[in-house]
C-alpha cells in the first residue's frame, strides 16, 4: 500500500517522497492508521522493517495537530533508545520527515556535551531523542521535565532489558503524565519483555510483522568449522573478494575487536572498530567513514552495533558466535535491509559449537555448513608471514617498559596488598571487575545505574562520644 493512503499529511508525504519512500512496509501500513488515531502500540518487529518511520511519520502529524508548543526544559514526544548509535538514526530520521515543519529535534546521550544538553533543553524542544542514562542525568539535576509529553516512544525495549536499563525505565516513567500516547516495539516478545510492556502501554493495537526470534528470509546463512587461531587469516581471505561492497565483523568483546582491526591492518586491509570504549568523536567517525564507503571494513561489538543503519551492507561476519542466541538475529539483520539481498558467515570454533546449536534451535532452522577451502592452510601461512607486526600503542609501551625495568629489580612488595591476601592476587584486568567478571559493554555515559540503592551505614559520621565536647585535640 501506498503511504498516500494511510492518511498522513502532505506535508510528511512530501518528506517521505524525498527520500524515495512511496510504498509503505508491512509494519508501516499496519501502524500508521491506528497511532493518527490516537492508540498505544505494542510492535514485534526486527530492526530494517521500517519501524522508525511507523512510528515517527504519525506521530508528526499528531504534534502538529495538537499545536501545543513545548515548555522550558520539556519536550512533547519522547524517543528512549538503547544506544547512541540507535539515537542518532532516529534523530537523524526524525529531522528528515519534519522537514517543512516547525518541529525542533534533539539527542541526549553519553559522550556528549552535558552542557549542551542543559542549554537546548532548557529552551524546550519538540522531539527528544534520548539513551536512558543521560536523560535520567538531567532529571535528577532538573534539567529536563516530562510533564509534557503527548507521546513516548520506547524503541529495543528487549536491547534495553539486557544492558540493565530497567531501573532507569521505571526512574522515567514516574516522570510522565498519565494521559499520553505510548508506542513500545521490541524485535523479540518474551514474557519479560510483555510484563515491561505492561507498565507503560494501555489497550494497545498488537502489530507483529514477522515471527517471533526468526532472521530475515533474504539473509543466506553459512558457518564455517575453524580453529579460533585460523580464524583472522580466514577472514582476511574471505575480505580479498571483490564482491563484498561493505561488510560488518562482530565479535563479543571490545579487546577482540580492536586486535581484529590491528591485523586487518598488517595484512593491508583498512576497517574501523565501533565499541564502548571509544569515544563519542571515535564512534561517529568510524561510522561515517563506513556509510560513506570511504573504509568498507567495520568491526563491532554487540551493543554498539545497535542503530547502524546503512544500506549496501552486503556481507555480516560472525568472527564471534554469539552466546545469546537472540544476538545473532540482530547481527545478521543488518544486512538484506531496504530489500536487498545479504550474506552472513559465521567461524565457528570447537568451543561455541553449543552457542551455534542454541542458534539453530531458537531460529528454527539449519545454517548452511561450508569447509575450509582446500589451499586454507597454505593461504594461511603465507598471510602470517606477510603479515606486518601489530603497532603497539603508548599505553601498552609504557606497560612493557614498566614490567621490563621490574624484572630487572627484581619482584617488589605489593603495597596494595590487604592482610592475608595471597601474593598471587593480581589487579583486574582490562574489561574485568574485581571478581573476575566481564563488565559490560554498554557505553560509560549510558549506563545504568542502581537508582534505589541505599546509602551504607558506614558512609556516616561516627558519632561523638559524651561529654566530648569542645576543642579537638591538637
Amino acid at each position: 500500500m501506498q503511504f498516500k493512503h494511510l492518511g498522513l499529511s502532505e506535508a510528511v508525504l512530501s518528506a517521505l517522497a524525498a527520500k524515495g519512500y512511496t510504498e509503505a512496509t508491512p509494519i508501516q501500513e499496519q501502524s500508521i492508521p491506528s497511532l493518527l488515531e490516537g492508540r498505544d502500540l505494542l510492535g514485534i518487529a526486527q530492526t530494517g522493517t521500517g519501524k522508525t518511520a511507523a512510528f515517527m511519520a504519525p506521530s508528526i502529524d499528531r504534534l502538529i495537530a495538537s499545536g501545543n508548543r513545548a515548555q522550558p526544559r520539556g519536550c512533547r514526544m519522547l524517543v528512549l533508545a538503547p544506544t547512541r548509535e540507535l539515537a542518532s538514526q532516529i534523530a537523524e530520521s526524525a529531522r528528515n520527515y519534519s522537514k517543512g515543519t516547525k518541529l525542533s529535534v534533539m539527542t541526549c546521550f553519553g559522550g556528549t556535551s552535558v552542557h549542551k544538553n542543559k542549554v537546548d533543553l532548557a529552551r524546550g524542544v519538540d522531539i527528544l531523542v534520548a539513551t536512558p542514562g543521560r536523560l535520567v542525568d538531567l532529571i535528577e539535576q532538573h534539567y529536563a521535565i516530562l510533564l509534557g509529553i503527548e507521546i513516548l516512544v520506547l524503541d529495543e525495549a528487549d536491547q534495553m532489558m539486557d544492558l540493565g536499563f530497567i531501573h532507569a525505565l521505571k526512574r522515567i516513567v514516574r516522570e510522565l503524565p498519565t494521559k499520553r500516547q505510548t508506542l513500545f516495539f521490541s524485535a523479540t516478545m518474551p514474557k519479560s519483555i510483555r510484563d515491561l510492556a505492561t507498565q507503560f502501554i494501555r489497550n494497545p493495537v498488537e502489530v507483529k510483522v514477522t515471527p517471533e526470534a526468526t532472521t530475515a528470509e533474504r539473509v543466506e546463512q553459512r558457518v564455517t568449522f575453524v580453529q579460533q587461531a585460523e580464524k583472522q587469516s580466514l577472514l582476511t581471505i574471505a575480505l580479498r573478494d571483490p564482491a563484498i561492497e561493505r561488510a560488518l565483523i562482530f565479535t563479543r568483546t571490545k579487546h577482540g575487536a580492536d586486535r581484529v582491526v590491528k591485523l586487518l591492518a598488517g595484512s593491508g586491509i583498512a576497517s574501523n572498530a565501533i565499541h564502548g570504549n571509544k569515544s563519542q568523536p571515535q564512534r561517529e567517525r568510524a561510522l561515517g567513514e563506513f556509510k560513506a564507503g570511504k573504509v568498507k571494513v567495520l568491526i563491532a561489538t554487540d551493543i554498539a552495533a545497535r542503530g547502524i543503519d546503512v544500506s549496501g551492507v552486503s556481507h555480516v561476519f560472525n568472527f564471534e558466535l554469539p552466546n545469546v542466541p537472540d544476538q545473532y538475529v540482530h547481527r545478521i539483520g543488518r544486512t538484506a535491509r531496504a530489500g536487498a539481498t545479504g550474506l552472513a558467515i559465521s567461524y565457528c570454533a570447537e568451543d561455541e559449537r553449543p552457542y551455534l546449536r542454541d542458534i539453530e534451535k531458537l531460529t528454527r532452522q539449519k545454517v548452511t555448513v561450508v569447509p575450509l577451502p582446500e589451499s586454507f592452510l597454505a593461504e594461511s601461512a603465507k598471510i602470517k608471514s606477510s603479515r606486518s607486526p601489530m603497532p603497539v600503542s603508548r599505553d601498552e609501551a609504557n606497560g612493557r617498559n614498566g614490567r621490563a625495568m621490574q624484572h630487572q629489580r627484581g619482584p617488589r612488595a605489593n603495597p596494595t596488598r590487604r592482610e592475608g591476601q595471597p601474593h598471587g592476587d593480581r589487579r583486574p584486568a582490562q574489561g574485568e571487575r574485581r571478581d573476575g567478571a566481564p563488565r559490560s559493554d554498554a557505553p560509560r555515559g549510558d549506563a545504568p545505574r542502581n537508582y534505589a540503592r541505599p546509602k551504607s551505614k558506614f558512609h556516616a559520621r561516627p558519632a561523638r562520644p559524651a561529654g566530648a565536647g569542645g576543642a579537638r585535640p591538637r
